[in-house]
C-alpha cells in the first residue's frame, strides 16, 4: 500500500511541473505575440488553454481519487494540499496569459511603444524565472529558495509601478487612452502572475514546515505600494 502511495504522490508533482512547462509556453506565447502585434500568434495562446485546463482538470481528479483510496496524513496530507493549491495558482497564470493574447488582439494595428514593448519582456522575464524558481522549490522542498521569490516579485512591482506611471503620462486623445487602459490591464496580469509564484512559495513553506505562513518583504513597512 505504501509503495502505491508513493508512486500516486510522485505522480501528482510530475503532472504539477507538467503543467509549470505548459504555463511558460503560454506566457512566452502571450508575450512573443504582444511583442510582433500578431493576432494569429494571440489566438494559439488562447487555443493553448485548453491543454493547460486538461492537465488542471485531470490533477484535480487524481487529488480526488488518491485521497478516497489512500487516505494520506502527516507529511503526505500537507503535500497533496499543497499540490491542490498549487495546480490552482499554476491555472489562474495561464489564464492571465489567455487575457495577454485577448488585450493584445484588441490593440492590434495600433502604433507599438518600444518603451513598453521593452517594459514588458522585463516583467515578463521576471515572472518566467519565479515560475521556474516556484517549480523547482517545490519539486526539491527548497524553503530558502521559495523565499527568495519575494525579492523577484519586488523587481517585477517596480517594473509594474514604472510601466503604469509611463502610460499615464502618456495622454493623448480617446483612442488613445483606451489603447492605454489595455497596456495597464497587461501590465497587472504579468504582476498577477508573480503574485501567484509567491502562492506556491508559501505553499513549499507550509509541506517542509507543517505552517502556513504568508511571506513579507521586509522592506514592506518602509514603503507605500502605488
Amino acid at each position: 500500500m505504501r509503495e502505491t502511495l508513493q508512486e500516486e504522490l510522485d505522480a501528482l508533482q510530475a503532472s504539477l511541473l507538467e503543467e509549470g512547462e505548459l504555463v511558460l509556453r503560454a506566457l512566452r506565447g502571450s508575450i512573443n505575440s504582444l511583442r510582433e502585434s500578431d493576432p494569429e500568434l494571440a489566438d494559439e495562446v488562447i487555443a493553448f488553454d485548453d491543454e493547460v485546463d486538461a492537465l488542471y482538470l485531470g490533477l484535480q481528479q487524481s487529488i480526488e481519487a488518491l485521497l478516497a483510496r489512500q487516505n494520506p496524513v502527516a507529511g503526505d496530507l500537507r503535500f497533496v494540499l499543497a499540490v491542490l493549491h498549487s495546480n490552482l495558482h499554476l491555472e489562474r497564470m495561464a489564464d492571465l496569459c489567455v487575457t495577454i493574447a485577448k488585450l493584445t488582439k484588441l490593440a492590434h494595428g495600433l502604433p507599438p511603444d518600444e518603451t513598453l514593448v521593452e517594459g514588458f519582456d522585463e516583467m515578463a522575464s521576471r515572472a518566467e524565472e519565479m515560475i521556474r524558481v516556484a517549480l523547482d522549490s517545490f519539486a526539491e522542498r527548497d524553503v530558502a529558495g521559495a523565499e527568495s521569490l519575494v525579492d523577484l516579485d519586488e523587481l517585477i512591482d517596480r517594473a509594474n509601478r514604472r510601466v503604469v506611471s509611463y502610460i499615464l503620462d502618456l495622454g493623448g486623445d480617446t483612442e488613445k487612452r483606451e489603447w492605454g487602459l489595455r497596456m495597464l490591464l497587461i501590465s497587472r496580469c504579468l504582476e498577477r502572475i508573480g503574485d501567484h509564484a509567491v502562492d506556491i512559495g508559501e505553499q513549499t513553506a507550509y509541506l517542509v514546515t507543517g505552517e502556513f505562513r504568508e511571506f513579507t518583504d521586509a522592506s514592506d513597512a518602509e514603503r507605500v505600494d502605488t
